[in-house]
């Protein structure tokens, strides 16, 4: 976790904290694929990353080659995944914002709730129910 974190330029607490908001659900591999047949845009692995998130993520990397579908099963790759995603997160903040969130704060609630709401609540907006649970856990 620290190298990964350490390799895409990330604080490595913010990546553990983000994985232990992910650890909701059981990160069985036969669970996963099974609740995966029944919702087809569910997430893998231990980050719970969702497919156009780990594509987007993937390309140049040295994990370019590999598939969505191995997150379950290669956990290190997961981890790696979401390392990299956080990194990609932040080159999407604006340079400064308004709004009362600081960078590691925002990051956690990109993660949850994607670039473009992480934007918004840059710029003052806030957050509902679930992206302010998964930000006090």
């Amino acid at each position: 976790m620290r190298a990964h974190a350490r390799a895409a330029g990330i604080n490595p607490q913010l990546l553990m904290a983000v994985l232990y908001n992910e650890s909701y659900k059981p990160h069985d591999p036969a669970s996963e694929r099974a609740w995966q047949r029944l919702d087809p845009d569910a997430s893998f692995g231990v980050a719970n990353m969702h497919k156009a998130a780990f594509d987007d993520t993937k390309r140049g990397r040295a994990f370019a080659d590999r598939d969505w579908q191995e997150l379950p099963d290669d956990r290190d790759l997961a981890v790696q995944a979401a390392a990299w995603y956080l990194h990609d997160l932040n080159t999407r903040l604006p340079r400064r914002w308004s709004g009362r969130y600081h960078r590691t704060e925002l990051l956690a609630l990109g993660y949850n709730a994607g670039p473009g709401a992480m934007r918004a609540f840059a710029r003052g907006a806030r957050p509902g129910p679930v992206a302010r649970a998964y930000l006090d856990r």
